[in-house]
């Protein structure tokens, strides 16, 4: 009505002339055709994702499905490069050292929780020839021994427990001395070589390796010297070892069986 009013109004003072009355009402009421057909199209749409709801979820799942197979065969592929690698160092180790029977590859499935002394346990034990004491390596290096033998695990305490002493030789001029481990050379990844006479031919740099005992073999590398220390007593001096191997760093190892001169542990 007040639209009406209004084109009389104008048509009384414009001495009778009409405008186009169409495209005036075209003119107003776009604004609403607009609106009109934005909210048709928004509920058109909304009404198109429940009717395809049930589809689109089929699809989703379809799609998740193939997703986890792909990621399935990644997992099983990379288990597989890693296998391989493994028996590779394996048949390395036995073409380097035809005297020693080394266990099947074994992995490292759990770390002592509060041990300051890095102890883990691995997935072999008595089932695969294992026994307390074996010595634990790498192709790297010597790690520790294994300790708490079950049937298919075994605890392996490591370089850094002073509960393991091994006998030791510097590869360069054959010094003996005994590597201990201790707490207070963890953080430098280290341990202590210990009694060397103070006149004995060591260096920064030596390797040092096993000397060989009933509990180790001969030649396995335990770590380099990297500092020489004056005992108190000034008659004997120790160095310290950088372990070859942090035991923290290790995700497989071996376990040596068997080799000649070995103890039988039972």
């Amino acid at each position: 009505m007040a639209v009406i009013v209004g084109i009389m109004i104008f048509t009384l003072t414009t001495d009778g002339y009409v405008p186009n009355i169409s495209a005036f009402f075209s003119y107003i009421s776009k604004p609403f055709q607009n609106l009109s057909t934005s909210v048709s199209n928004g509920f058109s749409d909304y009404l198109d994702t429940l009717v395809n709801a049930s589809e689109n979820k089929a699809e989703n799942i379809q799609l998740q499905e193939q997703i986890n197979e792909l990621y399935a065969q990644m997992r099983d592929y990379e288990l597989l490069l890693r296998e391989n690698e493994e028996l590779r160092t394996l048949l390395d180790l036995q073409k380097k050292y035809d005297d020693i029977r080394f266990s099947p590859p074994c992995s490292v499935i759990a770390r002592t929780v509060g041990d300051p002394y890095e102890s883990f346990t691995i997935d072999r034990g008595s089932d695969d020839g294992i026994a307390p004491y074996d010595p634990v390596v790498t192709s790297d290096g010597l790690i520790g021994l294994c300790v708490d033998v079950a049937a298919t695990t075994s605890r392996v305490q490591t370089l850094y427990s002073p509960r393991t002493n091994v006998g030791v030789i510097s590869a360069r001029s054959l010094v003996k001395g005994i590597i201990e481990g201790g707490y207070e050379y963890i953080n430098k990844k280290s341990v202590k070589m210990s009694y060397i006479d103070k006149a004995a031919d060591i260096k920064i740099g030596d390797l040092v390796m096993t000397e060989g005992s009933e509990m180790y073999p001969p030649n396995q590398l335990a770590g380099i010297i990297t500092e020489i220390v004056m005992e108190t007593n000034g008659l004997s001096k120790y160095a310290i070892i950088e372990l070859i191997v942090p035991p923290d760093s290790v995700t497989d190892v071996f376990v040596i069986t068997d080799f000649n001169g070995q103890a039988q542990n039972e």
